[in-house]
């Protein structure tokens, strides 16, 4: 027997490594298990590579309109040989910082992949494989943290060369000239904004009746208005009907209005959602409860498996990186017999485009689903001082809140920084404060933070900068 810890990790993502790490600064002896990079999908082929293209091709664009501000610049190109090369430095910074602190405290990082074996009386197993053989690991606990893949749906043509996912577009040395994308979600319109940026043609095909179909409904409108402004061509309620080889490019056949129509591009990008990624998690008869692709887990995250604890990408719930880690957590200070230090209701979601947009709690929509009385603070941030400043185009902030209580319940945002603001309602939501609480807090000026400011008011009877309402006569 190799090894024998308190806990063993499946998984160095942002769930595994941050619950590994937290796990040994409790005192538990703790292993984590990767058979890729550390850091997972999100430092290497997801969240932080996607966040630097996009941070470059939008300086990029900004270059185009640079004489708006009295920059004067002719002829800017871009080397996208070396916009991957600054996506990998990013990347590798990063995971670099990781494993120097899985090594500070104490975690036994073991490389292969790690598959759950069958009981064996009251401590887990686990079997590492790789390219040096094999060799069991014995633990108390045993954390799943695997994560997900880009998932594909079956239809014709899809396994064709020329249709990829997230991962392969990360390897392409050059940008297509056009692409077709099926799917109008999150990872959709980033990379949408990333390529059209870049000067590539972009169409959107997606099947819901709006892009982003889970955020905001006034967010979806202003989002694809933004975006067809760019030159993306965006056509919802399009249900793909099959991916063709066009000579050296592809074609989509999809219907839209009962009309059948197709899209060209030198590619196609599937980028309709992720799945579980379970591949060799579980040796024969080892696997836990499994519902409709995912591990089912209680409370707190543990599996039908007493003592195997499931979290991220695997379990249902939201499929993001701050949601994983935070679950990381709990399990770290459930096992440690501590108090859970983070509430887990309340999930921010964010999306990387510009501008930006993110969400806490419930919308106006999904509030009148559930009887909910309530009422909207809305500002429009052309108002604001800093986006005429940077000349941001058109958003807002809103915020619902219990029409009697005045306790917030939501906040839906879509402006420049709104990604890194959506904590203020984050942390106003979990804590059920009332719009003249989060109101006493004063706002530096110009800042697009003020614009959470003049939304609050708007439900205390008027922002300051918006001009009063007609009263009806």
């Amino acid at each position: 027997m190799e090894g024998q810890f308190d806990l063993i990790v499946i998984g160095a993502g942002p769930g595994g490594y941050a619950a590994a790490i937290k796990a040994a600064k409790l005192g538990l002896r703790t292993a984590v298990v990767e058979n890729r990079d550390i850091g997972g999908t999100c430092l290497n082929r997801g969240c932080i590579p996607a966040k630097a293209m996009i941070h470059a091709s939008s300086l990029y664009r900004e270059m185009q309109h640079c004489a708006e501000f009295g920059i004067c610049a002719s002829d800017v190109t871009y080397d996208y040989g070396k916009i991957l090369a600054y996506k990998e430095e990013t990347t590798q910074q990063l995971v670099q910082g990781i494993e120097q602190l899985l090594k500070a405290n104490g975690v036994t990082v073991v490389k292969g992949t790690g598959t759950l074996l069958p009981e064996n009386g009251e401590e887990k197993e686990v079997l590492v494989s790789s390219g040096d053989g094999e060799q069991r690991y014995k633990a108390s606990n045993v954390l799943l943290a695997s994560g997900s893949k880009p998932l594909k749906i079956p239809i014709p043509g899809i396994e064709l060369p020329g249709v990829i996912t997230s991962d392969e577009l990360f390897r392409m040395e050059e940008p297509p000239q056009s692409m077709v994308i099926i799917g109008g979600g999150v990872i959709s319109v980033e990379f949408a904004t990333v390529y059209a940026a870049l000067g590539s043609r972009v169409t959107i095909l997606e099947a819901m009746p709006r892009i982003v179909p889970n955020m905001d409904k006034e967010i979806s409108q202003n989002l694809k208005m933004i975006l067809k402004k760019r030159g993306i061509e965006i056509h919802t309620s399009a249900s793909v009907q099959a991916v063709e080889q066009d000579g050296d490019g592809y074609r989509c056949r999809y219907v839209e209005k009962e009309k059948e129509q197709e899209a060209k591009g030198d590619c196609v990008l599937c980028a309709v959602g992720r799945c579980a990624n379970m591949d060799g998690l579980f040796a024969e008869g080892a696997a836990p409860e499994i519902e409709r692709g995912r591990v089912t887990v209680d409370a707190d995250f543990e599996t039908s498996i007493p003592h195997v604890y499931a979290i991220g990408d695997l379990i249902g719930g939201a499929q993001l990186a701050h949601a994983a880690s935070a679950q990381g957590i709990a399990v770290a200070e459930h096992l440690a017999g501590r108090e859970r230090s983070v509430d887990l209701r309340i999930v921010p979601g964010c999306v990387y485009t510009d501008p930006e947009i993110a969400s806490a709690g419930i919308t106006e929509e999904e509030a009148k689903e559930k009887g909910i009385q309530v009422e909207t603070g809305k500002f429009i941030m052309s108002a604001n001082g800093k986006s005429l400043i940077t000349k941001e185009e058109r958003g807002f902030i809103k915020v619902v809140a219990d029409k009697e209580t005045k306790t917030i319940l939501g906040a839906q945002m879509m402006c420049a920084r709104a990604t890194d603001m959506i904590g203020e309602f984050v942390t106003a939501i979990t804590n059920r404060m009332t719009v003249s609480q989060l109101l006493k807090g004063m706002r530096a000026h110009p800042t697009y933070n003020e614009g959470i400011g003049e939304a609050l008011e708007e439900l205390e009877g008027g922002a300051v900068h918006v001009v009063p309402k007609k009263k009806r006569s």
